[in-house]
């Protein structure tokens, strides 16, 4: 494992060099891993990053016993103590924009490494022993002189009628989504040139073990430099962290979700991506599963405003623990 400063001197030292890697960054961006390509221990460490993989072919037709997965959130009353802690920055003009997680035990008839082998996502990630992750969020691609970012900010399920209409119309998702979408072209703004929105709040569609959900992204792009992978690591960790999880301001924001959370994130809301040599593409490591001595434990949550209500926040906390295995 690697310290911030090791973290960025090897990331600009292989990017100049255009040399393929791996890396695995925290969500306080304090501790990381990175590791060529070449020398990935596959039994250890498997990686999906679009398709760039380092996983066997997943074989279709294997028997695999029918998915049993429940969940036991966090109390209401638990929950309720600290949006409320939140609620309260917030209110003092504290933050904009405050990302609250928190962890659900889950029983699973799934080995963290089957979840990885069996689950459908765009970008996928397992440490042995530690953790496997299935997200559906780009963070950063940087190809052919250009940086895009695509956050994530509002879920609804897909079942509701009017879904679509009602989470493009709700003003508090509205607030959310456009807090975040400016705190990214800022932060953009650091490392690039010309930096716009190209997509402004389209929907996706997640399937998952329980339901369909859908999804408001964005697309912001801007101009690199010639030079960018040179320093690779110094221009990527200037964008840590990532601004869907934490929140707006972040310096303050970082504070208060310490403050309200009570738990410790660790690699969850980090960042996982690839540098092929010619380019880079990372994802934000939400739907995340732990393992913590024996015990499954998802990790989830969702952007808190000012307009926010409790029950909302809680529901969509419970609706983002699933496995996109069907």
């Amino acid at each position: 494992m690697l310290q911030k400063t090791e973290a960025i001197a090897e990331m600009n030292a292989l990017g100049k060099a255009r040399i393929p890697f791996l890396f695995v960054i925290d969500f306080l961006g304090e501790n990381g891993l990175v590791l060529p390509t070449d020398t990935i221990d596959s039994e250890k460490i498997l990686y999906q990053i679009n398709k760039n993989t380092n996983a066997p072919n997943r074989d279709l037709n294997a028997e695999v016993d029918p998915l049993q997965f429940n969940k036991f959130p966090v109390s209401f009353a638990s929950y309720q103590e600290a949006f409320m802690s939140v609620k309260e920055n917030l209110d003092y003009g504290n933050t904009y924009l405050v990302n609250l997680t928190q962890p659900t035990p889950i029983m699973l008839n799934r080995t963290t490494k089957s979840v990885f082998l069996q689950a459908k996502a765009t970008y996928k990630l397992w440490l042995k022993d530690q953790f496997v992750v299935f997200s559906p969020e780009t963070f950063v691609r940087v190809e052919s002189g250009r940086i895009a970012s695509f956050p994530m900010k509002g879920t609804i399920d897909a079942q509701i009628p009017n879904a679509e209409n009602l989470i493009l119309n709700d003003q508090k998702e509205t607030a959310e989504h456009n807090t975040i979408v400016d705190l990214i072209r800022n932060d953009l703004s650091m490392i690039a040139k010309n930096v716009r929105v190209e997509r402004f709040r389209y929907i996706d569609r997640l399937k998952t073990n329980q339901k369909e959900l859908l999804q408001v992204s964005s697309e912001i792009v801007g101009d690199t430099e010639p030079d960018f992978f040179d320093e690779l690591g110094t221009n990527f960790f200037k964008l840590l962290p990532a601004g869907s999880i934490s929140g707006a301001p972040k310096k303050k924001t970082i504070e208060i979700i310490g403050e309200a959370e009570g738990y410790k994130r660790g690699f969850y809301t980090g960042v996982f991506g690839i540098f092929d040599g010619e380019k880079l593409d990372s994802a934000v490591m939400i739907r995340f599963i732990e393992e913590q001595k024996g015990q499954l434990v998802f990790k989830s949550g969702g952007g808190i405003t000012t307009f926010s209500d409790v029950e909302k926040e809680y529901n969509e906390l419970i609706d983002k623990v699933y496995v996109p295995i069907y």
